[in-house]
């Protein structure tokens, strides 16, 4: 599906397009056949170890979430056109979306199709389907083809997914002229979630959610008139805690793989010229550092939540994924998590993301990897300060220090 060119998008170090081809040898997306929650999955299936139940009103949906260990309860709905299956998503019937740290998984009623986005821990996010034919033994099925709106400045240039928020018309078509936006935890709560519903308790919030354009030349934005038979989805929600942490890990995904990308790429290049002028194979130009330097601070940056923007109210979730999300841990000797929400003024009570115990963070390029974790204990030690950090207090920076040690430790086991 066409998208136009998109407003609202910060595009920092690692903005705007990838200046490698995804088949170029230091990347080879297409060609690598990624290691990943899918694939295993396949294999398992293949081997008869596992069966995917087929329902009668969901197909293998109920299944593959089961099986993904994917919580219902992460049930976000999105009625604006913005899918390849667009002629069956409306306000009356969205397209709804659920997900755990490593896959998302979309459903359309009456779709061909179960629709998966896996993060490769190598190779980013890789898109599947899965027909919904019942058979003896079912098999995702890559589908490449995605990346032609996925694959974007949208997703830094790489192969990822977004929270698209538009102004919708009634029949759930986008009203591009009337801007397209991308959200993350730095976006404005006023551009965020258009075309989306939001369920819970969000005070007195102004958000774009629940609504749609009042005629197709007007921006002024009116309640949807029909929403959705909760009858036809898993839950009756689209619960606002789970919009805010989608909207993060999102972006922090598309980070992850467009930092490793750049690395890697950087790193080929710097092989080539080494053997040109017989350096080292280590050797490391001062443009190559400096690529390593700044994709390290802006990962680290992003995972310490800078420039998050406030909540302007306390905001209640009403589908239990709060509750779910918290349990994930892991915890300190006394309780404590990356996990744990705070949902008054920011999302979560330690700004810090749980993206760091993600495969995607451990298999970074090692030069990368090694350059954000120096500077994670940089700002954490209180070496860099200003006030895109103000929000890191002593207080919470000895927090982090504190569970970072008990629930990740071999992170600065070689530190100073």
């Amino acid at each position: 599906m066409w998208l136009p060119k998109l407003a609202g998008i910060v595009l920092l170090g690692l903005g705007g397009s990838f200046v490698a081809t995804l088949d170029h040898p230091a990347i080879n997306y297409y060609k690598d056949p990624g290691d990943n929650a899918i694939t295993k999955l396949n294999r398992r299936l293949a081997a008869g170890e596992v069966k995917l139940a087929f329902d009668p009103q969901f197909g293998y949906l109920p299944g593959v979430l089961e099986a993904l260990r994917v919580p219902r309860e992460s049930q976000v709905l999105v009625f604006s056109k913005t899918s390849f299956q667009a002629p069956r998503i409306a306000p009356r019937t969205p397209r709804a979306l659920y997900y755990n740290d490593e896959v998302s998984v979309g459903y359309v009623q009456g779709g061909d199709v179960v629709e998966l986005a896996v993060e490769d821990p190598k190779q980013g996010v890789i898109f599947y389907s899965l027909d919904q034919d019942e058979i003896g033994r079912p098999r995702f099925e890559r589908r490449d083809a995605c990346l032609q709106c996925h694959e974007s400045s949208a997703t830094l240039g790489v192969p990822g997914i977004v929270v698209r928020s538009v102004s919708a018309e009634r029949s759930g078509m986008p009203a591009f002229q009337h801007g397209t936006y991308i959200s993350d935890h730095r976006s404005k709560f006023t551009e965020r979630w258009g075309g989306w519903y939001v369920t819970g308790d969000t005070g007195a919030m102004r958000h774009m959610g629940n609504s749609i354009t009042r005629d197709r030349d007007s921006a002024e934005l009116v309640p949807v008139p029909n929403r959705f038979d909760a009858a036809q989805y898993l839950t009756p929600h689209s619960d606002v805690v789970a919009l805010l942490v989608f909207e993060h890990q999102t972006h922090m995904t598309n980070l992850l793989t467009r930092a490793g990308f750049e690395i890697r790429h950087a790193i080929h290049h710097q092989q080539a010229m080494n053997e040109i002028f017989h350096d080292p194979p280590a050797y490391r130009s001062e443009s190559t550092l400096r690529r390593i330097r700044q994709a390290a601070e802006e990962l680290v940056d992003y995972m310490l939540f800078v420039e998050e923007t406030p909540l302007p109210n306390a905001v209640v979730g009403a589908s239990g994924f709060a509750e779910w999300f918290a349990r994930q841990g892991p915890r300190d000797g006394r309780g404590r998590s990356l996990r744990q929400f705070d949902l008054k003024t920011r999302i979560f009570r330690y700004p810090l993301s749980y993206m760091i115990y993600s495969p995607a963070f451990d298999q970074l390029p090692g030069p990368l990897h090694a350059a954000a974790v120096e500077r994670l204990r940089a700002v954490l030690d209180g070496e860099v300060t200003g006030p895109a950090y103000a929000h890191l207090t002593p207080s919470v920076r000895t927090d982090l220090r504190a569970i970072l040690a008990a629930t990740k430790p071999q992170l600065f086991a070689a530190g100073r």
